[in-house]
């Protein structure tokens, strides 16, 4: 696979999974009905595992803008590839949502309240107060990236392992997700990656899903900037602390 075909796929395949668990726990007569956020935030840290290894090899597995940007920010990655980086996870995240609910279209149906609906798709807070909120996805995905760049010692040349979630690995990174879910998550849903969120979030909205209600755009910034400003914090943090 090319770079931009590994992010997309990566991405594709880790909101497959991610968005799939929720819905999975939230939505209506589903096998896994209110099993709970330790179902939800294992799965996720698995579906980060499947989407490194898919994409490690070719592109490094950046799946997320913010780890891209974090990245290129501490040197650590060309800014001419973060545009194509990041066009590739979003449309990832955008297919990897619509999957989903086609997936778990009856349940969608049989589903009621509008506010599941949504939860499939993207982040929303459990108290609503956004300097919080915003503060909860910045130290977050700071922790995330941050743990990123004193694992990785890997590069983009022709010989060494292309920097970015890969090469922490797969099964390393799977736990810093689900530790942050299971410490910090219980706020807003841990976005940690504008791809995760604003992708799935625009297929909520353009998608002719019964009784969906709104998508709830007056949130939709926080675990966009958020992310970006949590990683931009953490190769600052890297570059002054070494």
């Amino acid at each position: 696979m090319s770079p931009a075909v590994a992010e997309f796929v990566g991405t594709a395949v880790l909101i497959l999974l991610g968005d799939g668990v929720v819905a999975n726990v939230v939505l209506t007569d589903t096998k896994g009905h209110n099993s709970g956020w330790m179902v939800i935030t294992t799965a996720w840290a698995l579906a980060v595992f499947v989407g490194v290894v898919i994409a490690g090899p070719a592109s490094g597995a950046h799946l997320s803008p913010a780890v891209t940007v974090g990245l290129a920010v501490a040197g650590k990655f060309a800014w001419a590839l973060v545009p194509k980086y990041i066009a590739a996870q979003f449309a990832g995240g955008f297919v990897g949502a619509v999957l989903v609910w086609v997936l778990y279209k009856d349940h969608f149906d049989r589903t009621s309240e509008a506010g599941l609906k949504l939860a499939v798709f993207c982040t929303g807070p459990a108290i609503r107060n956004h300097p919080l909120n915003l503060l909860n996805e910045i130290i977050g995905t700071a922790v995330l990236v941050l743990t990123v760049f004193y694992i990785a010692g890997a590069e983009i040349t022709s010989t060494h392992t292309p920097v970015g979630l890969g090469s922490v690995g797969a099964l390393p990174v799977a736990l810093v997700v689900w530790v942050i879910g299971l410490g910090l998550g219980g706020t807003t849903g841990y976005a940690l990656n504008p791809a995760r969120d604003l992708a799935p979030r625009l297929a909520h909205a353009v998608l002719p899903i019964r009784g969906k209600g709104t998508s709830e755009w007056g949130y939709a910034w926080i675990p966009v900037v958020g992310p970006l400003l949590g990683a931009i914090l953490a190769a600052v943090l890297y570059g002054q602390l070494g």
